[in-house]
């Protein structure tokens, strides 16, 4: 069997190094155009930002290592310019010589990634205006971050452009952001950005929404640019990090078969429209676990999966890709947001009926020093509990619940069963009852009817006809300091002795600062005649959605 290989980082050089184990006989080529074939392109920022301080940690594994330990025959600084499926050949250019060739195959596999974004405006190729792909663009951004300039801009407030900022600010510069849309972390639900939002700013970053760059003129200290608002902004270093689009045109020019969304279609096999062509990676289309339509998803978990299963599959392998969750995390200045499944965003894009909860948990026993806050948010199926997405944002251990979280979706359980899970617990770690079994607790009693809920921001879109009374339940100095719109404070403490205050011809609503004082309000209320519902998440989730 002779493989050929387009493309390395993740999903290249996973399949080559998994073809290795399966076939010690087999004849395997890896191409790739740059110098690395396999480098941490997620850590690229932290080298910029100096947390990452060698180079040379960023290499995962070198062409040499490859050739020695895998028998590969790998071929770096080489560019596939063309595939010709019927005669099974690709076209090699090597991009110092100039030299091209053609190289057999019998099963080929892409791997061909995704280049970064650049808008199409006036100005856009100038000086000092920077994308992050690799390390030769690590090693431009760098020099100029270290060269004296105080001032950096970042276009794009998603992962990448969230990991530059933070680095430029490590680095004691004066960062703006930029983000068209009007919020940070597209993929997150609007109020579960808030967090970071406020972090952003707490470090004296500069944050801009809504704002469309129309062009980027030069000037004399560097770049001035142009807003479709009239916004003027003057930078010294401009990233450009508005996504990223597959890298699609050796498919395309080969007649292979291209997606609804413009990436590579593959099956679950991740065989291509020709069946001795695999594809991967960022290049690809896959089914949405939760949705089941056709998506991209950039990452190199996903990506890493699937060279392993190509390569398998290459081989008569009977392997299949379930689909991608969109499982991502990204830290932010102490801050740390992750989400897995799908958003509430995307379900009601989607007019999937769902319900939703929000708990506000500290990470490990609050007895025990250094607990930190987070906000964990969980869709799922209103008939079945059946757990459609989730999404954290705080301090330490939101990654720990979001990976729960993605595993319960993937292993098709309910909210049901997170009431049961049996996690590991000291105080220095979590809780006896783990955030995990908090939002089972209260999705649960939501599912059985023994905890109805409101979610505040369809409450407070109600008229005055149809609105429910509404109580604070919290103490009166808590009242004091902020609550919902028309509220009335009734401390839980003081709530069965004052019940005739209370209307019994309205719906009462209840809440508290997270949720738990609410909830007792309401088991009080409901048992004494009253119709109650929480609030779910409190105070601190309307004030998410109303920062």
């Amino acid at each position: 069997m002779k493989i050929v290989i387009i493309g390395g980082v993740a999903g290249g050089a996973s399949a080559a190094a998994r073809a290795r184990r399966l076939c010690e006989r087999a004849e395997i080529v890896l191409v790739e155009r740059g110098p690395e074939v396999s480098f941490a392109n997620c850590g690229l920022p932290y080298y910029i930002g100096g947390e990452i301080q060698s180079r040379d940690k960023l290499i995962v594994t070198t062409p040499e290592r490859l050739r020695t330990r895998f028998k590969l025959d790998v071929r770096t600084l080489s560019s596939v310019e063309a595939i010709d499926r019927k005669h099974k050949k690709v076209r090699i250019k090597e991009l110092e010589s100039g030299r091209t060739y053609d190289e057999s195959y019998e099963k080929l596999i892409l791997a061909p990634g995704a280049a970064p974004m650049r808008p199409d405006i006036p100005g856009i190729d100038l000086p000092n205006i920077f994308t992050l792909r690799n390390l030769q663009d690590v090693d431009r951004i760098k020099r100029q971050a270290n060269s004296g300039i105080k001032h950096a801009v970042v276009l794009g407030g998603g992962f990448i452009g969230l990991e530059m900022v933070e680095n430029f600010v490590k680095l004691g510069l004066q960062t703006t952001l930029i983000e068209r849309n009007g919020q940070v972390l597209g993929p997150l639900d609007q109020e579960m950005t808030q967090p970071i939002m406020q972090t952003l700013l707490a470090h004296g970053v500069k944050v801009e929404l809504k704002q469309n760059l129309s062009s980027i003129e030069p000037i004399d200290n560097g770049l001035l640019l142009r807003f479709e608002s009239g916004l003027t902004i003057q930078a010294e270093m401009l990233i450009v990090g508005i996504g990223v689009k597959p890298e699609t045109k050796l498919a395309v020019d080969s007649g292979l078969k291209i997606g609804t969304r413009g990436g590579i279609w593959v099956d679950d096999s991740m065989q291509t429209s020709d069946p001795d062509i695999y594809a991967v990676g960022d290049a690809v289309e896959v089914k949405d676990y939760v949705f089941g339509y056709d998506v991209i998803v950039p990452l190199a978990g996903p990506a890493n999966r699937q060279g392993r299963i190509a390569a398998e599959n290459a081989f008569g392998g009977t392997s299949h890709y379930r689909g991608t969750q969109g499982t991502a995390v990204v830290g932010v200045l102490g801050k740390t947001a992750a989400m897995t499944g799908a958003s509430e965003k995307l379900l009601k894009r989607n007019k999937m009926p769902y319900r939703k909860v929000y708990i506000h948990p500290a990470h490990h026993a609050g007895y025990y020093p250094g607990s930190e806050s987070m906000t964990l948010k969980m869709m799922f199926d209103p008939q079945s509990g059946l757990i459609l997405g989730a999404q954290g944002v705080g301090g330490a251990g939101v990654d720990k619940r979001i990976d729960v979280l993605a595993v319960a979706i993937q292993a098709g359980m309910s909210v049901y069963d997170l009431e049961e899970m049996e996690l590991c617990y000291a105080p220095q770690y979590g809780s006896a009852k783990d955030p995990i079994n908090m939002l089972g607790f209260v999705a649960s009693g939501l599912m059985r009817g023994e905890h109805p809920q409101f979610d505040v921001e369809v409450m407070l879109a109600q008229d005055a006809a149809t609105s429910p009374y509404v109580i604070d339940v919290r103490t009166a100095e808590e009242f004091s300091l902020g609550h919902l719109p028309g509220a009335v404070n009734l401390p839980v403490d003081e709530l069965r002795s004052r019940l005739s205050e209370l209307p019994r011809n309205r719906t009462i609503a209840a809440y508290c600062q997270v949720g738990q004082r609410g909830y007792l309000a309401t088991r009080i209320l409901r048992q004494s005649g009253f119709e109650t519902s929480n609030v779910g998440g409190g105070f601190k989730t309307y004030q998410m959605h109303h920062p």
